[in-house]
């Protein structure tokens, strides 16, 4: 399936240096085709939850829908033919999606939600390539340690929760509010190695 052996590379349909990094490090060669560049583009992905959609169902159909946009970007633009990656992660608590904060006061609030509870982070990744797509799920259960509310400020204006689901990063200084973790960091982290290499294989990308 796989289009040419020599020089194998694939593109990331993702702005997300840590999505960048992560394929870096299993040794993907990778291009970068960006969402949003232009009006059509824009209006391609709407990442509004549906009414009553569950959190899995959210993200796999962002995961996909990114995919195939920027599969969509590559014949527009008559690249050269080659699998496209894409994600999304989202964050679930009592039921509710929390994505991405849209100020910091909404930061600060999510993450005193957060605090001392248990909340699921979900991370689909998308493979499309000449007319076929196909993702993976992982999910990942994470329990904060009960934070202070000068930790949540101090948090909040280093100014790295705003471009993060749930409003925070595991990578990142926010990696000590964890107290336990279920699952696959990667993934909280926006990217599931397991499941991207199992993915790409389906598409005979070698690993």
């Amino acid at each position: 399936m796989y289009p040419s052996l020599v020089n194998p590379r694939i593109y990331l349909a993702s702005r997300s240096p840590r999505r960048r990094e992560l394929l870096a490090q299993i040794g993907v060669q990778f291009d970068t085709v960006f969402l949003r560049d232009s009006p059509r583009e824009e209006s391609e992905v709407d990442e509004t939850p549906l009414a009553g959609e569950p959190p899995h169902v959210y993200v796999e159909r962002l995961a996909r829908a990114k995919a195939e946009l920027g599969w969509l970007i590559v014949s527009w633009r008559k690249l050269r033919h080659q699998p496209v990656l894409a994600a999304d992660t989202t964050l679930e608590f009592n039921g509710e999606i929390i994505g991405k904060p849209v100020d910091a006061g909404d930061a600060q609030r999510i993450l005193s939600r957060l605090s001392g509870q248990t909340h699921r982070v979900y991370t689909s990744v998308a493979v499309a390539f000449e007319g076929q797509i196909e993702s993976r799920l992982s999910v990942s259960e994470v329990t904060f340690g009960d934070l202070e509310v000068s930790d949540i400020r101090e948090y909040v204006a280093s100014g790295e929760p705003m471009d993060k689901a749930g409003a925070y990063g595991i990578q990142g200084y926010a990696g000590g509010f964890v107290r336990h973790l279920a699952g696959s960091y990667s993934g909280v982290m926006g990217l599931p190695l397991y499941e991207t290499v199992q993915l790409l294989k389906r598409f005979d990308y070698p690993l």
